[in-house]
């Protein structure tokens, strides 16, 4: 694999770190700043918005610039952004600083996706784009626990302010280690529009949103569902989200690996897998062993998903992908926002703690059903273009005859 991957990788370990160690660090925010936890809480709701907007607002802008620069341009609104909110002298400037930074998340996966994609050869595609995922899962186990300790000890200023260090070393490994890659010739906004087209290209997304949303259903609410049901300790949460964080990293790593060999046949094994622990899970939250295990499932069975998701949309988008690629990642987060709101319902309806498994399920399943309708409208397609090519020798010979 080309170094530039690492650089992509670093890039992708300083986003991943403040997008989730802020979940982390909420008490400490709102006791400075003197808010409750609930509009504390804006800092995460507003990121995940910004990223949903501005994955598309920042491809499309970044349309006429080559992928290398705008890849540059997108780390240093990423080190604008925590350095504000390392400064923040008001909760509301913090919340723009948050903002600030999300802009660049979405651009950054998605053309960082097609960048590590073209610096391989095709049959190593989607293993480059695990590659530089694992920058982001290896944050979850690494950056996130190590910001919030850190947070927690020095204060919450000094993690943002190393993260925002982290996009300077991000920023001069892309600037050294990527490749000048110009923006292809004759693709225009207009070509990056039309890949929306494609069903193709919307049931991918559509299965992210479910895909990736099942994971985060459970996740959402694993404190209180850790230590109500489970009986763990509160402390004991910040290593089962390590635990987690493990099987994201591995997850990821295998998903790229088997998406290059088959990756239809990838996604349903990973999302029907995916469905059963979800479900599964309901029960074995009611076992410390047990949980522990099922939660590095889902971290590893989630991402699994994600490398096989990414290329599904490279490939079906092939000509113009760096805006689908982009809103694929905002995808993602939509998948977050719409499980967790989800997991919310069941929970205020009585339904108990572990009720958001039940959704995280049903969105998974539903997630495997895309993917087999995707598949069969694929078979369908290709054996209408056979039947029509395969005619036209004989239409041609009846002409002749004529």
């Amino acid at each position: 694999m080309p170094l530039a991957l690492l650089a992509l990788a670093i890039g992708a370990f300083g986003i991943g770190t403040t997008e989730f160690v802020i979940m982390g660090l909420l008490p400490e925010v709102a006791g400075e700043y003197g808010v409750t936890i609930p509009t504390a809480g804006y800092l995460v709701t507003g990121y995940a918005l910004g990223v949903m907007f501005g994955a598309p607002l920042m491809t499309v802008l970044g349309t006429k610039v080559p992928r290398k620069r705008m890849l540059m341009l997108l780390m240093g609104l990423f080190i604008v952004g925590n350095l504000l909110s390392a400064l923040a002298p008001a909760f509301s400037v913090m919340l723009i600083g948050r903002i600030v930074a999300s802009l660049a998340h979405g651009a950054f996966f998605g053309i960082g996706s097609v960048v590590a994609a073209d610096l391989v050869a095709r049959d190593k595609k989607a293993g480059a784009i695990a590659m530089m995922f694992t920058g982001l899962t290896v944050a979850n186990v690494v950056g996130v626990p190590l910001g919030t300790l850190v947070g927690q000890s020095v204060g919450w200023r000094v993690t943002f302010g190393i993260v925002a260090a982290l996009g300077v070393v991000g920023l001069v490994g892309i600037a050294r280690l990527v490749p000048d890659m110009p923006k292809p010739e004759g693709v225009r906004l207009r070509h990056e529009l039309a890949a929306f087209k494609n069903v193709q290209v919307l049931l991918a997304m559509a299965m992210t949103v479910l895909g990736f949303g099942g994971v985060f259903a459970a996740i959402t609410y694993i404190a209180p569902m850790m230590t109500h049901t489970a009986g763990f300790a509160d402390g004991s949460v910040t290593w089962l989200l390590v635990l987690f964080g493990l099987g994201m990293v591995g997850g990821n790593l295998v998903g790229g690996k088997f998406a290059d060999r088959a990756l239809m046949p990838m996604l349903y094994v990973s999302l029907g897998a995916l469905a059963v622990v979800l479900a599964l899970f309901t029960l074995t939250a009611h076992d410390k062993l047990l949980s522990a295990v099922t939660i590095a499932l889902i971290g590893a069975l989630g991402f699994a998903t994600v490398p096989p998701l990414q290329k599904r949309v490279l490939d079906q988008a092939h000509g113009a992908p760096t805006l689908a690629s982009a809103v694929n990642i905002g995808a993602f987060n939509l998948g977050n926002a719409l499980s967790a709101w989800l997991g919310g319902l069941v929970i205020a309806a009585g339904f108990g703690y572990t009720a958001p498994n039940w959704v995280g399920a049903a969105l998974a399943a539903g997630a495997l059903v895309l993917a087999f309708l995707s598949a069969a409208l694929e078979r369908r397609a290709g054996a209408s273009s056979t039947v029509v090519t395969g005619s036209a020798p004989a239409e041609q010979r009846t002409a002749v005859h004529h």
